[in-house]
């Protein structure tokens, strides 16, 4: 299922890719011949109704301005500035407080050239943003290459003063038609292709470590239920509807309150909160424990006794009852790591979606419900069966210490996140060999609980087990003493939480043990703001503060690879360990730029003069929630890891880059963006 999974997800990305672009902006460019070696290059922007796009502006403290720069390559030389060959609508805009002009369906513009050679072709680099009545897209960009003099025709001599698109189109011309994919942010696209990505990520959010072991509980729970066959499925059956109920309501109250509030981060903040918060993450690790706890034989987790005592007179209510607290206690457990995917859903209800988000959201709950149903259908089926067996309990006790291990990871996001300092690398280490190796040695009968049966021998199945947990066990021990342990790495703390560390590989692991990484320092001569307690993986050197990052960027003429991340995110440490980790990648970060890593989750609280208030006014203190309104904004997405490649003034190098662990695909992105910012030059 896995690989199926990962092997579907970039053909879905494509797939949606090429069927967003339905409602973004289409070029194509066309060259006319005006006298002797002079020709003029028209580009025209099909604009997708109801949308609209800006004209060139410039609107200083106001919309994105249409911007059209062109590169003559050798043997062609500009010839004036561009013109806007379509007259905008002007109107007075009360939200910017100026005057702007806006392009409805098309819009022309041109440029001037001459050659002085009998061929040359010049670039044209497009950067645009389109708005309906209530929202925008993200800004776009992109790039046209047009070759002079090839199939130019004769020129529509223009009026004194810029004509309408009517009077100015030039006919029609071989063109190159380029219709940009939409980056990962806001936007529309295919509802079925939504509902199709939706489902794959249900499925997939079965095996994060948030929801997989609440797999056991859901068996335990509804083996103890009453009542005929027929019963216990209906049971089942609601089960799965909480399920799917708990996730969609929810979400459709807070698209429709976000809508008629207007506020566009309302939704982000909700699960940032649920997945970084130190309260909600002690919370599901105290509930981890608890199970775990409950599966060793301490207690056994019940319904509380008002609803026992009322089984044989409400039988039915209890039920539902109960089967309502399992599902919500699923739902609120496995939000830690099914928040971000849901996040990802929701950012389109920010431009201007409203059914999109609650129908791929229903698909993504069903999809995740379906498992949990057929697992809680399974002890009906069960208690037909003769006997049992001591095997379950034994089931129960093995997944008891499997949920030691990963409900740690709750405890170490809180960690993470508001620096405290408790849980190192080595620390969360320890728990894991120690934890790991009692499960192996309950394997082999070593160790017994309360109710265990008796095991006269050892069966082959056991032993098999034994030997991979104690395998596992071997595996985990060199890290203790610095080993990136890769297949681990989206589930361990980051290398640099670790004291002690035995030499240095391949720039994998922090400095040696008695030495300190060399530091960058700011223009000003300072150590960057936050690294005293944020670092970079592999001894990369960086920034955390965006601006500092630019003004460095600038000073040594290298483009910025930012680097939005988080500490909570598991896909990030896994980028870090198996894609940045690559001698290549690691090559290119170090000598072609200056990177700057934003935290979207960090709870350290700013000084006053660095808070930001947000366009619905809202004060935003801490470094997280600045980080994660700045992503939001300038790129419409709320979810990490997320790169970016920027050049001068601002300028997007490249399309971003998501969670891809494509080594290949990830050192061709970041030469890429190289290749563009020389061309900036």
């Amino acid at each position: 299922m896995y690989k199926l999974i990962r092997t579907l997800l970039p053909v879905l990305a494509a797939m949606i890719a090429t069927t967003v672009s339905a409602q973004s902006v289409s070029w194509k460019s066309s060259v006319q011949h005006l006298d002797g070696q002079t020709y003029r290059i028209v580009l025209e922007a099909s604009i997708p109704a109801p949308w609209h796009m800006y004209d060139m502006g410039p609107y200083e403290g106001g919309p994105n301005a249409t911007t059209i720069t062109f590169t003559p390559g050798e043997g062609a030389v500009l010839e004036g500035g561009v013109e806007q060959l379509t007259r905008p609508e002007r109107h007075y805009d009360k939200t910017f407080g100026m005057e702007i002009g806006t392009f409805a369906r098309k819009a022309q513009f041109a440029q001037s050239v001459k050659l002085t050679a009998p061929q040359a072709t010049v670039k044209a680099e497009l950067a645009w943003m389109i708005c309906n009545d209530t929202s925008c897209l993200p800004p776009d960009d992109t790039e046209l290459t047009i070759t002079l003099p090839a199939g130019a025709t004769p020129a529509v001599q223009p009026a004194e003063t810029p004509a309408k698109e009517s009077a100015a189109a030039p006919e029609t011309v071989p063109a190159a038609e380029i219709a940009p994919a939409q980056k990962d942010a806001a936007g529309g696209g295919s509802l079925w292709g939504l509902i199709i990505e939706a489902i794959l990520w249900g499925f997939a959010a079965l095996l994060t470590p948030c929801v997989f072991p609440m797999v056991p509980m859901t068996v335990s729970f509804f083996m103890k239920g009453s009542g005929s066959p027929a019963l216990g499925r209906i049971r089942a059956g609601m089960y799965g509807f909480f399920i799917v109920a708990l996730y969609t309501l929810p979400i459709a109250a807070i698209i429709l309150i976000t809508r008629l509030v207007g506020g566009d981060a309302v939704t982000a903040d909700i699960f940032n909160w649920l997945a970084t918060h130190w309260l909600p993450n002690i919370l599901f690790f105290l509930v981890f424990m608890v199970f775990a706890a409950s599966f060793f034989g301490a207690f056994e987790i019940t319904m509380p006794s008002w609803m026992v005592n009322k089984t044989d007179s409400k039988a039915d209510s209890k039920g539902l009852a109960g089967i309502f607290f399992m599902a919500l206690t699923l739902v609120l457990v496995s939000f830690s790591c099914t928040g971000p995917i849901v996040g990802s859903v929701l950012i389109k209800s920010t431009a201007g979606e409203f059914w999109s988000p609650i129908v791929t959201m229903l698909a993504f709950s069903v999809a995740f419900a379906l498992p949990f149903t057929l697992f809680a259908f399974f002890p009906s089926m069960l208690k037909k069966l003769p006997k049992s067996g001591g095997w379950l309990n034994s089931v129960k006790v093995v997944l008891g210490f499997i949920e030691v291990a990963l409900g740690m990871k709750f405890l170490s996001v809180a960690d993470q996140t508001y620096h405290w300092g408790l849980l190192d690398r080595e620390i969360y280490l320890a728990v894991w060999i120690v934890t790991f190796s009692l499960l192996g040695l309950y394997l082999l009968g070593k160790i017994k609980f309360a109710h265990d049966s008796d095991m006269p021998y050892l069966g082959v199945g056991r032993l098999a087990l034994a030997i991979v947990t104690f395998s596992f066990v071997v595996y985990l021990v060199p890290g203790m003493w610095g080993a990136p342990l890769k297949g681990l790495s989206g589930y361990l703390p980051p290398l640099h939480t670790q004291d002690f560390v035995i030499g240095q590989q391949d720039g994998s692991g922090p400095a040696p043990a008695g030495g300190e990484a060399r530091m960058l320092l700011t223009v000003d001569g300072q150590k960057p703001k936050h690294s005293d307690f944020l670092h970079l993986p592999h001894n990369l050197e960086g920034f955390f503060d965006l601006k500092e990052a630019e003004a460095y960027a600038a000073k040594v003429g290298k483009p910025l690879f930012i680097d939005f991340t988080g500490h909570g995110c598991v896909n990030c440490r896994e980028m870090e360990a198996r894609v940045w980790s690559d001698p290549q990648v690691l090559d290119i970060l170090r000598n072609d730029y200056v990177i700057v890593a934003l935290y979207s989750d960090d709870k350290k609280v700013l000084p006053e003069s660095e808070w930001v208030t947000t366009d619905a006014g809202k004060v935003l203190k801490s470094l997280g929630k600045i980080n994660s309104y700045y992503a939001l904004k300038t790129f419409g997405v709320n979810a990490q890891p997320y790169y970016v490649l920027q050049g001068r003034g601002g300028k997007e190098l490249v399309p971003p880059r998501g969670y891809d662990l494509d080594v290949q695909g990830f050192v061709d992105f970041l030469r890429s963006g190289v290749e563009a910012y020389d061309r900036q030059k």
